[in-house]
């Protein structure tokens, strides 16, 4: 008889090949998992709205579990565009079958999405539209599913405008300069101003960021101490335009006007500190792509554009 020691091996073999076997035998028999993997691509994950943006889409994925599976992800700030490439790229190796890209830059990351094209995999754009011009030179068509950013930036600074008398001082404080919603806005703040007949002083970007938005700020109310409002594009840079009205001792007396609707904005309006902003539905805003990507996976259809609404937001 073959004492404990000796048995040891044979023991550890057997109990090694039975657990492969049960495995195996419980993989046979499991459904394979056929739901649809969607990526979503965010930009800066440090941005209340794209956070917002994360908590809709998954909260969203959590409802409908049976339907798909979500891969969130985005990038460290507003301008990693290489960063966000890589997502992209990494999503299709993956094998998702759809992605729902929110993109740094409207033009770079044409390219990154006809790679996901032509790897089969459905592409619909939110938030900041890709450029129609470069999309035409890759032979490609995105639909895009989010909001006329210009009609919202108007709607928004009219609140304003419409309070100040005629040839008033007024500067622009931009997004990136290379992105389609940032143009959009900036277009948008530049209709109301001429609807009004105001002045517009200054017309500057500070790439979505609160502390350059807060130097650009201070630059123009310090160059133009007699501005009456700076139109900010989104509302991080509005945050910044806050600080700097507020350094420079002019509270009260330069009105602000944001974009997002973000939480620290929103209790600015309740306060009276900032004069309006957009709701665009962050929440929401991804689980508008995500719906019309799942629909075109189901239904094969040939996608079109699909406006999704803005609000503006007051005391």
């Amino acid at each position: 008889m073959l004492s404990r020691r000796e048995l040891q091996p044979y023991l550890a073999a057997f109990i090694c090949v039975f657990a492969t076997m049960v495995s195996c035998g419980r993989d046979a028999g499991a459904p394979p998992d056929e739901r649809p993997r969607i990526g979503l691509v965010m930009k800066s994950l440090a941005n209340e709205f794209f956070m917002e943006m994360e908590r809709g889409a998954r909260a969203h994925q959590q409802q409908h579990r049976d339907q798909y599976e979500l891969l969130a992800t985005g990038i460290k700030d507003e301008v990693d565009v290489g960063g966000q490439i890589n997502l992209v790229e990494q999503l299709v190796a993956q094998r998702v079958q759809a992605i729902v890209l929110a993109p740094a830059d409207s033009k770079a990351l044409v390219v990154a999405a006809k790679r996901a094209l032509d790897a089969g995999v459905v592409v619909v754009n939110i938030d900041n539209k890709l450029d129609a011009e470069v999309l035409a030179q890759r032979g490609i068509r995105v639909p895009f599913a989010g909001p006329d950013n210009r009609k919202g930036a108007r709607l928004a600074a009219e609140v304003v405008t419409k309070r100040l008398a005629r040839d008033s001082p007024v500067a622009v404080i931009q997004g990136l300069p290379t992105a389609f919603n940032g143009i959009q806005r900036r277009l948008g703040f530049e209709d109301a101003v001429r609807d009004a007949r105001l002045r517009l002083v200054a017309s500057q970007a500070a790439d979505w960021d609160t502390a350059k938005a807060n130097q650009v700020a201070a630059a123009v109310v310090s160059e133009h101490p007699d501005v009456k409002a700076l139109l900010c594009a989104n509302d991080n840079m509005a945050l910044g335009a806050v600080a700097a009205v507020r350094s420079a001792g002019k509270e009260g007396s330069i009105q602000i006007v944001g974009f997002d609707n973000i939480p620290a904005v929103r209790e600015l309006v309740k306060a009276g500190r900032v004069a309006a902003t957009v709701d665009q539905h962050a929440g929401q805003l991804a689980v508008f792509g995500i719906e019309y990507a799942l629909e075109i996976l189901k239904t094969k259809s040939t996608p079109a554009d699909r406006e999704t609404p803005v609000d503006v937001i007051t005391q």
